[in-house]
């Protein structure tokens, strides 16, 4: 079995290895390019052209070993078609800015698809003792076959998958930040699906896929650490939260792990997320508020912004692999504590300089 792990994790990397050139190079020739000065974003932290479109190499890296070497479930299925909706949505953006609604409303189609085969949170581990049922509420029907809706269940995983999906992306606005991340964060979920091979053999396909969004991330790595050579795009983003967010619910790691290891971007994007709303606008709009940024205005290089995101993922992810659901929470009291005091202290106590600051000095 390890053998094979680490064949999954060479094969993914090399293939969004290699994918990630060609990808730049159709990016640059039909215009899948950022340029700053032509589209002004104010969650922009780069200069220069760079191509977008980088992930339509991870999701190769990802799905092609997936689908080769390994049987083709209707699980599968179904998040293959939830990721290959967000990739071609993704590119659509990269072309010409879509609405955020609309990326909202396609982000919850490849939700439901998912859904639809088989992803659901059927119960929650309470970490000071107990389980907390969702699947008590049942809808049956006919529809060439019976058919059961898990209401509450359902209902669940639709928010996490659509939440997850958005917030990790809005961690990845320096180089390399996001793929690193989300390499450990993937490879600490595989691992965890481990432990419950024996019990449930299905479990296997899980951990497979975990190693293999590890893998094609890592792949991407090297093309996007600084200076990057090419942006992950917003098809890279939502295809790094979707995939953490259903690998959570599917590795029986659940929330409780998911929620320790992103607990930053998890932190900066429910803070940013109330701070829109009490502001008067909408939360789905970017900005220039998220933790990075403040990071960029202490100073902070992007390289070390990167580094630092990646030591408190595999910080979050060493604990969730060593502590017991109740240290786990602990643990994630903590660090979200520590994290939100920064967020506080950095918007309401100490005064960044701006832009303008920065110009005329």
């Amino acid at each position: 079995m390890t053998v094979t792990i680490l064949l999954v994790i060479l094969l993914s990397a090399a293939i969004t290895y290699l994918f990630t050139p060609l990808v730049a190079k159709i990016a640059q020739k039909y215009n899948l390019v950022d340029n700053p000065k032509k589209r002004m974003h104010p969650a922009h932290t780069h200069e220069g052209i760079i191509p977008r479109a980088g992930g339509t190499a991870i999701f190769l890296g990802l799905f092609i070993p997936i689908l080769l070497l390994f049987p083709v479930t209707k699980t599968i299925i179904g998040i293959f078609l939830g990721a290959l909706i967000l990739i071609t949505v993704g590119i659509w953006d990269d072309v010409k800015d879509r609405s955020p609604y609309i990326r909202f409303l396609v982000n919850c189609l490849a939700a439901v698809i998912a859904i639809g085969t088989g992803v659901g949170i059927a119960y929650i581990t309470n970490p000071l003792g107990g389980i907390v049922h969702l699947d008590i509420y049942k809808i049956t029907f006919n529809f060439f076959g019976s058919h059961t809706i898990i209401v509450l269940a359902d209902i669940f995983a639709l928010l996490w998958i659509v939440w997850t999906t958005n917030i990790v992306g809005w961690s990845g606005g320096v180089d390399g930040q996001l793929p690193g991340f989300v390499a450990i964060s993937a490879f600490v979920i595989g691992l965890l699906s481990l432990r419950f091979i024996q019990n449930d053999p299905n479990q296997l396909h899980v951990t497979y896929l975990s190693f293999a969004t590890a893998g094609a991330f890592l792949g991407f790595l090297p093309w996007n650490f600084y200076p990057q050579k090419i942006m992950p795009g917003y098809s890279g983003k939502t295809l790094a939260g979707f995939m953490l967010a259903i690998l959570s619910i599917l590795s029986y790691s659940k929330l409780g792990t998911s929620l320790l290891v992103l607990v930053v971007p998890m932190t900066d994007a429910a803070f940013l997320f109330v701070r829109r709303i009490l502001s008067g606008r909408s939360p789905v709009w970017a900005t220039s508020g998220h933790l990075h940024h403040h990071l960029l205005s202490l100073g902070w290089s992007k390289r070390k912004i990167a580094v630092f995101y990646w030591i408190i993922s595999a910080a979050a992810g060493l604990a969730a692999l060593l502590l017991n659901s109740r240290h786990k929470l602990y643990a994630g009291i903590l660090i979200l504590a520590g994290v939100a005091a920064f967020i506080l202290w950095i918007n309401f106590f100490r005064k960044l300089p701006t832009r303008k600051d920065i110009e005329d000095f």
